[in-house]
């Protein structure tokens, strides 16, 4: 069936969560080529959307541009993910100590809100709502420091992991999971306890990481 390009925004979110998937489950190996030709007939898209597609790719990492041979899947060791993980975790851990202590009473009624929203995305197992949602509870955690140099760093090394924190929320009931996680951290942000807040996101996403590990298993056995 062709897909109305009207929204091309919204296809070309389409195409790359599904090709990000199956990069992530490793149908789509490293060296792979993308054509945009193929890639447009199988998602019934013109180029346009599928050219954004994988250039949002291309700033997650997960592809790359080379001469001659066009669009190209990145060779991305799982170690490799892992330790961007492990120092998304420590970033993230910085930041919510930080911003216990220094967002504003505006922000920290806007990070209730949006805790408060995901509760109906987690009940429709909505993947992707929940994703959108999950990016924009982070960055007003970084933005909420008030440290610009910390949110760049973290917005920076985000992006690089961008489609593999969305894909590890497909993993049994991770994004139930998720949101508890979360409910944990609001809980000590609602105390003022930074140390904690930044324990309990330490583990959030070191969580995060151990159920992408999973994700990949599961799917190279099967």
């Amino acid at each position: 069936m062709t897909v109305d390009d009207t929204a091309p925004a919204l296809l070309s979110d389409r195409i790359r969560n599904a090709l990000t998937d199956e990069i992530a489950r490793g149908e789509l190996a490293a060296g792979t080529q993308l054509d945009e030709q193929q890639l447009g007939d199988r998602f019934g898209a013109s180029r346009t959307p599928v050219r954004e597609a994988l250039r949002q790719l291309a700033v997650s990492g997960l592809v790359e541009l080379r001469p001659r041979r066009g669009v190209v899947v990145t060779r991305l060791t799982p170690g490799r993910i892992m330790d961007m993980f492990e120092a998304m975790a420590e970033i993230e851990a910085m930041c919510v100590r930080m911003a216990t202590n220094r967002m504003s009473p505006l922000e920290r009624s806007r990070l209730i809100q949006l805790h408060d929203s995901s509760a109906g995305f987690v009940a429709a197992g909505d993947v992707d709502a929940y994703d959108a949602f999950n990016r924009e509870f982070h960055e007003l955690l970084y933005r909420a420091t008030h440290n610009e140099v910390l949110v760049e760093q973290a917005i920076a090394i985000r992006t690089r992991l961008t489609a593999f924190r969305r894909t590890q929320l497909r993993q049994g009931n991770r994004i139930i999971r998720s949101r508890e996680e979360h409910d944990g951290v609001m809980a000590a942000i609602a105390e003022g306890d930074g140390d904690t807040a930044a324990r309990r996101m330490r583990a959030h996403m070191l969580n995060a990481a151990s159920a992408l590990e999973r994700y990949i298993a599961d799917h190279a056995n099967g």
